[in-house]
């Protein structure tokens, strides 16, 4: 089948439940994207309203809290919301992208030359006793590498190992410090750490985000290398797009007709709809990347209407700011939107 451009935005959002909210519990939606971005707190809470015919965010928290939902450093060497068996796999096959990181990343400096090995026991030395904040690990193992900071020290931690960012961070409306604070994840999910079987998140991806090729896959996971095992995977389907390259899917995922109608949508940072793709055109128009800057800085949310992104939002004092719109919307698109701040605010207030 060939898609035109508009087919494949709305073949995104009808497998990204965007075209029309479903009921479905918060944790099967979360499996079902594979994870929600989650580096700002509220990021998970507002996909998920954005998804769901209803969503109490109050119970998402306490998924949190009795760790049927977990935070941790997985895709894109991001910060996720994912269940527990994703929580223990994911960061696995992320560790790739982990290494780049200790690579350039400032804020790890010359840490990066720390012995490894020493290093991972000194972590489990550590948290021996459970789990503990991000500026008391620092700490304590700059007790035993005192050649690099506490902060140094801490980052790594958060690259080399695999650690779960532990509640009230990411709760709804925490009281109290929501500082960053570990534990390791096979502890904290009572599961063990093991690689993923890669076609099988490869599949997961498609149901979710395709029909794409391996260059998006790398895009939503950070891994590279991708297009030997997408070609090997011979069950796919081949589909492609108006130039004719070749788009592969998962056999009977549900295919959106292009005129289908996209109601306006308020997302969260960096929610993965629009990071999920090589192009970022299937969300996104090319005259209008100059809001790539403000989404992908989190200086504003993203709006969308009509299937692309229109323009950016942020919460002040509770209550959603309009910041840009990229066109004058419709009569219909206004009263979409005003709909959909209506019900972030009701969110909000909860």
């Amino acid at each position: 089948m060939r898609f035109s451009r508009r087919r494949l935005n709305r073949t995104l959002l009808l497998r990204q439940h965007l075209l029309e909210r479903v009921t479905m519990e918060p944790a099967a939606m979360v499996g079902h994207l594979v994870g929600l971005q989650a580096q700002e707190p509220l990021s998970p809470y507002l996909s998920l309203a954005a998804r769901l015919t209803d969503l109490d965010p109050h119970a998402v928290s306490a998924a949190i809290e009795d760790r049927s939902l977990v935070r941790i450093l997985s895709l894109r060497d991001t910060v996720h919301l994912h269940l527990p068996a994703d929580a223990v796999t994911l960061p696995v096959w992320a560790a790739p992208v982990r290494e780049r990181e200790m690579k350039v990343s400032q804020s790890i400096g010359t840490a990066r030359e720390v012995d490894r090995a020493a290093f991972s026991a000194a972590v489990r030395e550590v948290l021996a006793d459970g789990p503990l904040p991000q500026r008391q690990l620092g700490a304590a193992l700059a007790e035993r590498f005192p050649a690099y900071t506490a902060t140094q020290l801490g980052q790594v931690a958060r690259v080399a190992e695999v650690l779960v960012q532990l509640p009230p961070r990411g709760c709804w409306k925490p009281t109290g410090s929501t500082a960053v604070a570990y534990d390791h994840a096979e502890r904290w999910t009572d599961l063990p750490l093991a690689a993923p079987d890669v076609p099988s998140l490869v599949r997961r991806y498609l149901a979710a985000f395709g029909p794409g090729t391996a260059a998006d896959v790398t895009a939503w996971s950070g891994i590279t290398r991708l297009g030997p095992v997408v070609k090997a995977m011979d069950d796919l389907e081949v589909h492609e797009d108006e130039d004719g390259k070749a788009l592969y899917d998962v056999p009977g995922a549900p295919i959106a007709d292009e005129d289908a109608p996209a109601p306006v949508r308020l997302l969260g940072n960096y929610d993965n709809v629009w990071l999920s793709h090589a192009g970022r055109d299937r969300v996104t128009a090319p005259e209008h990347r100059r809001l790539w800057m403000g989404v992908n800085g989190a200086q504003a949310l993203s709006i969308y209407a009509d299937g692309w992104l229109a323009g950016l939002w942020r919460v002040e004092d509770g209550r959603v700011v309009v910041v840009e719109l990229v066109r004058e919307l419709t009569r219909s698109e206004r009263a979409g939107l005003d709909e959909e701040i209506g019900r972030v605010e009701a969110l909000l207030a909860r």
